[in-house]
């Protein structure tokens, strides 16, 4: 797209990849109140731990007081104000119609720590996780369940105590009402969930499957009131202007549909002093402003209605920071680095959808983007051309395969085809940049296209051998910025001089939102989330099984050599195993080409009004503006005083 897009339409935060979209559901009592219990008839060896890691190893021991990266002492107040372009009618992040606001679950927590805003706890670590809800886990060696010892004085906001019901009842209802593909993924996995006690649950897996992510699955989701879903009728699957009854240190405070959301401190918050918040949630209030352009959003923040600003345009970086508070140093403009892969954005292929179920069909349509045209002309030189779904990292397929690699490979058998093995991995083309449309690649997408069966007619059409002409269908939201909208106008105008109709009208965000959840488009210019680690969230972003219900899989990808790289994956039993599986999937996914890849800033391109501060050394997985940057009463004071700010 344009740089570092912010997180907004069309996109899953990296805690929802990690529940699924989160889940619960609530088990019989059993009266259970020893660990021995647990233990099957060839006695284990038990752990019990103040965190989690499938490798055994963990950052921070048992008595660490705070996360390295935050500032211990970090001040407590102030309000922080953002903005968004589209609009929102209620509070149900996990309902599947209308537009729930984009942050809403942020009033959940779980028996890990995680960041609230999306992102990992600890932003310093790939395989980490440390108790909140929970003070202790245990577990066999076999890793065949888990049992989470809670802490007893976390509340939900209401003041009411959450209580190891609270957890099994929210693991059932997501399995009931939740996300078709989690609900799936989870029943495939998770055999039972049991309530030892007030304070103690356990999950008890399926016997025969892969141990990765299920005690990350089961620590992650978040725990809602039972009492109050029962008490108010509320579904997880329905729209709804109520907030779910969570535990987290904000909640939804003042708001107006379409225009604005306050979360708030909570007053009841329980764990203010818990070694995993210290430093950590520091705004009394956090804004967030909507509007229905992106002229208008960044209007508001040269006026100082909004303060606080991720840039996604390269245009706008360039050509837009130029007015009296940035000259006068009142607003800082920063390019900090990023030490996390870019998520994959870029013109993406519904392979649901003929002709894009063929895979040559697919290559040819990449060959019409331009990347060095757009770089130059719409990305003013700033973007920087991807070549892996895990750009920049350890785990990026590069070359023929070899070693490891190409053992593990091997070792899957026929499924693999067999370029895969001797070829190097798929390259992004290159094109001239003088004009959009590139000869050389047209000629190569023509041979492609006649190889699947398409030809161009007398009239210049691009038809199929029964001489229907090829009609493409582009998901655009009228929300969306300039730059993208230019990116997509492009590309169709090279594709109609191929001799393919593109449809691509804008729609407003409700019904892009919508279409975006039933795959109705054949063409849209969204994301794919990254990879850093092994796990069943693999499966939801890349996975035959979930690929037509999974809103983390806009490709629909169904690939067979993908799905058996998943599950070999997930046997790894060391992180250099697992990163010998992860280069493998993205080798797999490049020969897939399921994208058109755009570039990417390997920065996030950050401006604020000169009231914020940082930590001096930011984690490498997390720029944390929402999570530990504080609030300076002394500059918002100077600020006031100048004029600057409303």
């Amino acid at each position: 797209m344009m740089g570092k897009t912010p997180k907004r339409e069309l996109t899953i935060k990296r805690r929802d990849l990690m529940l699924g979209m989160a889940a619960g559901s609530a088990g019989a009592a059993l009266g259970l109140h020893s660990s021995t219990a647990y233990a099957d008839s060839h006695a284990q060896e038990l752990i019990k731990s103040h965190g989690y890691s499938f490798f055994g190893d963990l950052k921070y021991p048992p008595d660490f007081s705070h996360f390295s990266y935050v500032n211990p002492n970090a001040p407590k107040g102030g309000q922080i104000t953002l903005s968004t372009r589209g609009t929102f009618d209620g509070f149900n992040r996990w309902a599947w119609r209308g537009s729930p606001e984009t942050n809403s679950s942020v009033v959940g927590e779980a028996m890990f720590a995680e960041m609230p805003w999306g992102g990992p706890a600890p932003a310093d670590s790939l395989t980490d996780s440390y108790c909140l809800i929970a003070r202790e886990i245990e577990y066999p060696k076999s890793k065949e369940w888990c049992v989470f010892h809670m802490r007893k004085d976390v509340v939900f906001r209401d003041g009411s105590p959450l209580r190891a019901q609270d957890a099994a009842f929210t693991h059932n209802l997501f399995l009931e009402q939740g996300i078709r593909s989690y609900a799936r993924s989870v029943k495939e996995r998770i055999e039972a969930v049991e309530v030892i006690d007030d304070h103690t649950v356990r999950f008890k897996f399926v016997d025969g499957i892969s141990r990765r992510s299920l005690i990350d699955q089961v620590g992650g989701t978040p725990i809602l009131s039972e009492q109050w879903y029962k008490q108010t009728g509320e579904r997880l699957d329905e729209p709804s202007i109520q907030s779910p009854m969570g535990s987290g240190p904000y909640q939804v405070g003042d708001y107006e549909f379409n225009r604005y959301v306050v979360y708030e401190r909570n007053p009841n918050y329980w764990g203010w002093d818990h070694p995993a918040n210290i430093g950590r949630h520091n705004f009394d209030r956090i804004r967030i402003e909507y509007f229905a352009d992106a002229t208008a959003e960044f209007e508001a923040f040269k006026s100082g209605e909004v303060n606080f600003r991720q840039e996604g345009s390269s245009k706008r970086w360039a050509t837009g920071y130029n007015f009296a508070s940035l000259d006068s140093g009142h607003v800082k403009k920063e390019s900090i680095p990023d030490g996390t892969a870019p998520n994959n954005s870029g013109i993406i292929f519904n392979t649901l959808r003929a002709p894009l179920d063929n895979r040559d069909v697919r290559h040819a349509l990449s060959l019409a983007f331009n990347f060095e045209w757009t770089r130059e002309s719409l990305q003013f030189d700033l973007t920087t051309q991807r070549n892996s779904f895990v750009q920049n990292q350890d785990w990026e397929a590069k070359g023929v395969p070899e070693g490891d690699e190409l053992a593990f490979l091997q070792g899957l058998g026929s499924v693999v085809p067999p370029d895969m093995l001797t070829e190097p991995a798929v390259m992004p083309h290159t094109s001239r940049k003088d004009k959009p449309s590139d000869r050389r690649n047209k000629r190569e997408a023509f041979r492609l296209l006649k190889a699947a069966g398409w030809s161009v007619d007398g009239k210049g059409h691009m038809v199929d051998e029964q001489g229907a002409r090829m009609t493409l269908n582009f998901l655009v939201i009228t929300s969306w910025d300039d730059t993208r909208k230019a990116i997509i106008e492009t590309y169709s105008k090279t594709l109609e001089g191929w001799g393919i109709k593109v449809n691509a009208s804008a729609v407003d965000s409700a019904q892009g939102q919508q279409r975006f959840l039933d795959k109705d488009y054949d063409l849209i210019y969204t994301r794919i989330l990254t990879f850093s680690t092994v796990g069943t969230g693999l499966k939801q972003l890349f996975a035959s099984e979930t690929a037509e219900v999974s809103s983390y899989n806009p490709a629909a990808l169904r690939s067979p050599v993908v799905d058996a790289i998943i599950e070999a994956a997930l046997k790894a039993e060391t992180r250099a195993a697992e990163i010998t599986s992860l280069k493998a999937l993205d080798r797999a996914l490049r020969y897939e080409r399921i994208i058109a890849h755009a570039g990417f800033v390997p920065e996030y391109w950050v401006s604020y009004f000169d009231m914020f501060e940082k930590p001096e050394n930011l984690p490498p997985l997390a720029l944390g503006a929402l999570d530990f940057w504080w609030f300076n009463q002394e500059k918002y004071d100077a600020l006031k005083s100048a004029g600057v700010l409303r």
